[in-house]
């Protein structure tokens, strides 16, 4: 059984130098990892949230932005303790992918079996 969380969820970096107010689009449900080249090696578990579900509360100047490939997704980092905080997605440019570690109060081992989506295999990278 999944953890109950509450919306909005509050989302911390590890230093704090980042805060986030998230509202996820089905809770913990949507949990997933992805395989692609970046995803895997990051091997954050990723839950979705809607583009207006996310607002940062502190430290948008400490966000640094990561894309790669088609340039579609765009990755999010604090700039001071290297996390992983949120991405906006390939598969979906209307969502928001969040690091379900970064919750408040979740644990990510708790979320286990966590579905993989075939990122190597992505229908974008198609022509």
């Amino acid at each position: 059984m999944l953890p109950e969380i509450r919306s909005p969820h509050r989302l911390t970096c590890h230093c704090g130098a980042v805060e986030m107010l998230v509202t996820l689009s089905a809770g913990l449900a949507t949990a997933r990892r992805c395989d692609c080249s970046f995803c895997r090696r990051r091997g954050a578990v990723a839950v979705s949230a809607p583009l207006g579900g996310v607002s940062i509360v502190k430290g948008a100047e400490m966000l640094t932005l990561y894309q790669f490939g088609t340039g579609t997704a765009k990755h999010w980092f604090c700039k001071v303790c290297g996390i992983y905080t949120h991405h906006q997605r390939r598969s979906n440019p209307n969502e928001y992918g969040v690091n379900a570690a970064c919750l408040e109060g979740v644990n990510p081992r708790d979320l286990d079996p966590v579905p993989w989506f075939d990122g190597v295999h992505h229908p974008a990278d198609r022509l």
